[in-house]
């Protein structure tokens, strides 16, 4: 296979320090996976490239990045920049320009993790959210008028097209299908409240789900979705949303896994025209950056995604039995109640691709 270039975008707070342990364990599955051959191109963009050019990346950012095979990216925003400012100007330009319409977060509670849901036990919770991406209620439609005055009026618009609905619901679809697990979809709406965008995301919905016979599928409103997440988290395979409802449960379903640190997220291009882009989903952290204890284990398994994506599956698996192990043997960050740092758990997941790797040789016992 001919070398892929991978865009390195560490960002701001611990964005930084979880990056630079993806890119170590990446290194480190050189020798069992002679077949990575990955080249990385570093981006200083973020917070302080604002602060000294007053934008998040050039107006040509997206002209660097074109060419990439993939975008390997931390995390953005600084306590004295408003959120609006930095993830428009740096994360949502990326996933918009480049058509990444899938917003794929897996979610599954790890051996040695404890769920904060009193009978949740390992491998019970293996779900799949997927979050369209470029349009729905993070639209840029809409303004403010006569502000600053008694009658300020707010106005945001939610934009669904039947292009942009069916595209995502088919991938959930063809995923739920492909992971063989539940072939379960559930669709997130709010139809009973919001007359308009959810009935026809509805409509569209049940139009795919015709599609697919071999794959079971459901309705459920947002609200009662968040409730069977965490009483019943077991029942889900595969759930599909728009833009918000998917961003929102997606963090549900995370946290009840045992903490935001450990879940990862890929911003998908599946027609693979453009770079597809893959992060962990916990932010900046600023409270906690320089410490040294900020959770790895997104950004490892966000860099496992972009391995699958990148046509390394054995690569990808690797990593997460590798993470796995590590768990299981108690070895975590504060967030998880362990007592390892940053550097502990990425050498913890280090020695056990090693250990893993030796024990698959020819020669040797397995």
């Amino acid at each position: 296979m001919a070398a892929q270039r991978i865009a390195v975008i560490a960002g701001d707070g611990i964005g930084t320090e979880v990056i630079a342990a993806g890119l170590r364990v990446l290194d480190a599955l050189r020798g069992s996976h002679p077949e990575l051959d990955l080249h990385y191109t570093a981006f200083p963009w973020g917070t302080a490239y604002y602060r000294e050019y007053g934008r998040y990346m050039p107006e040509d950012g997206l002209d660097h990045l074109r060419g990439f095979d993939a975008i390997y990216f931390g995390a953005v925003g600084s306590p004295d920049v408003p959120d609006a400012l930095s993830l428009w100007q740096l994360l949502i330009p990326m996933r918009r320009g480049f058509d990444q319409y899938v917003n794929l977060r897996p979610v599954r509670l790890l051996a040695g993790v404890a769920s904060p849901l009193a009978h949740a036990t390992p491998g019970a919770i293996d779900l799949v959210v997927v979050r369209e991406n470029t349009e729905g209620e993070y639209s840029e439609v809409g303004g403010r008028i006569y502000s600053g005055t008694p009658r300020e009026i707010a106005v945001q618009e939610s934009i669904f097209s039947r292009y942009g609905v069916e595209r995502v619901v088919r991938y959930a679809f063809t995923l739920a299908r492909d992971r063989q697990r539940g072939r379960h979809v559930v669709g997130a709406t709010k139809s009973n409240g919001i007359r308009v965008t959810m009935p026809f995301f509805d409509e569209v919905f049940r139009e795919v789900a015709a599609e697919f016979p071999d794959v079971t599928s459901t309705l459920m409103h947002a609200d009662a979705l968040a409730a069977q997440l965490v009483l019943r988290p077991e029942r889900f395979d595969v759930i599909v949303g728009s833009n918000l409802l998917g961003d929102i449960l997606s963090e549900i379903a995370a946290a009840i896994t045992g903490a935001i640190g450990i879940a990862p997220s890929a911003n998908l291009d599946p027609d693979r025209r453009f770079p597809s882009l893959f992060e962990p989903i916990h932010g900046s952290a600023p409270d906690i950056a320089g410490q040294g204890i900020a959770n790895p284990i997104g950004a490892i398994w966000a860099a496992a995604l972009m391995l699958e994506h990148l046509g390394h599956p054995a690569a990808a698996e690797g990593i997460l039995a590798a993470i796995e192990a590590t768990t299981t043997d108690g070895i975590t960050t504060p967030d998880l109640a362990g007592q390892a740092n940053t550097d502990g758990v990425t050498e913890a997941i280090i020695a056990r691709l090693d250990a893993n790797a030796s024990r698959t040789q020819p020669g040797t016992a397995s």
